[in-house]
């Protein structure tokens, strides 16, 4: 079967990546098998993804499953068979491996777009002097306490569940557990754990900011990712029986739906201002946090996020040196260097090095798709679409 040898093929080259697989919760016996089988090679990996692609196209058993199904598996497969040819030792353009992998081509961004939101940050920022050290000095002012973290994320959530239930519906049954962690590359993260159960980890490696702090939330949980996986559990597993979606896989394009809905979660359950919302949450910190800044900081700095997506680009396509492009980071994403530097880790991480683009294109490719009508918004919770459905819908 074309979805078993799909699920085998991920699952194996997940043995040789920490991280790889996102989530499983498909067949046990699948498996069960792939555990206890000698380790394969990559480049029997690519081969055995080569093979699933030509079926796929037409091949052996390309007729048990429907056109929209075989378009998906696809563009899933050709993002294993670039991962499978990186283990191998094949040598892959890093812009040709983001476009085999995610479904988008990545860009670099001109730094006039960054110095541009420069001065909209200095014409908004309080006080005087650099805007660097403006923009550090509100933000780190407005560190939530790690004791006082946990209830506020359970409050936010609360009340972002209520939202996205309302707006959406969510399956009967779906949870989540919080946690905080550490050591770790990422700021939250999102376990999906199948039976529409989830673990969000929020990382206390550094402080966590109010003004970030409902994104977070959103992205990871209601509505973005276990609102998807729970849905897609409900509806693409439990009643259509459609197995492959059991499977989440890192270097995918399934992984730029997921991010770029998530990051445009926020704004769907709580309108374009999302501040409003917010202040009834984290005015009882006493951190001062003021909505009316705080949404214009997050209107003037939008085009920094593609800072990273640049960074990305000077370490793997122009293989600059870390420490350069560290302090590229300092520069134009108006970071510490702490956070620079954290933020520069996710991008050499065996697993994620190519990802950042997952939200930098993803985040655009979703709004425009959606362009504020929630229907369009429950299709990306719902089914099974790639990068190229959303270009030509």
């Amino acid at each position: 079967m074309i979805v078993d040898r799909y699920l085998e093929l991920g699952l194996r080259i997940g043995r040789h990546v920490d991280g790889f697989v996102d989530a499983y919760y498909g067949p046990a016996d699948i498996a069960s098998r792939v555990a206890a089988e000698a380790v394969a090679s990559p480049q029997n990996l690519a081969n055995d993804a080569a093979r699933l692609i030509a079926d796929l196209d037409g091949g052996a058993q390309s007729d048990t499953i429907d056109a929209g199904r075989r378009r998906w598996l696809r563009a899933q497969v050709v993002g294993l068979h670039t991962s499978a040819r990186k283990l191998a030792g094949e040598t892959i353009a890093y812009a040709d491996e983001v476009e085999w992998c995610y479904g988008v081509r990545p860009t670099l961004r001109d730094e006039q777009l960054f110095a541009d939101a420069h001065r909209r940050l200095d014409a908004v920022l309080p006080g005087d002097g650099a805007v660097r050290e403006r923009i550090i000095s509100w933000r780190e002012a407005q560190a939530i306490a790690v004791p006082r973290l946990e209830g506020v994320l359970r409050d936010i959530a609360d009340d972002f569940r209520e939202r996205t239930d309302i707006m959406f519906g969510l399956p009967e049954g779906e949870h989540i557990d919080w946690e905080l962690a550490t050591n770790q590359p990422w700021s939250g993260f999102n376990y999906y754990l199948g039976n529409l159960n989830s673990r969000v980890a929020i990382n206390t490696d550094l402080p966590v900011l109010a003004p970030s702090l409902g994104h977070l939330v959103a992205h990871e949980a209601y509505p973005g990712h276990h609102t998807e996986h729970s849905r897609k559990e409900a509806g693409l597993v439990r009643v259509r029986r459609w197995q492959e979606e059991t499977l989440f896989c890192v270097g995918t394009p399934q992984c730029l739906i997921a991010e770029g809905l998530a990051d445009l979660a926020l704004t769907v359950i709580a309108g374009e201002t999302p501040e409003t919302v917010m202040v009834e949450h984290l005015a009882p910190l006493g951190i001062g946090y003021d909505p009316e800044i705080a949404k214009a900081v997050r209107l003037a700095s939008h085009s920094l996020d593609a800072v990273r997506a640049n960074a990305a680009w000077l370490l793997h396509a122009d293989e600059r040196p870390i420490d350069e492009v560290i302090a590229y980071v300092e520069r134009w994403s108006l970071l510490p260097r702490q956070r620079a530097v954290k933020a520069v880790e996710f991008l050499t991480s065996t697993t994620w090095r190519a990802y950042i683009s997952c939200y930098v294109e993803g985040f655009p490719l979703c709004r425009d798709f959606v362009a504020g009508d929630p229907t369009r918004f429950a299709e990306l919770l719902t089914e099974q679409l790639t990068p190229a459905d959303l270009v030509l819908a």
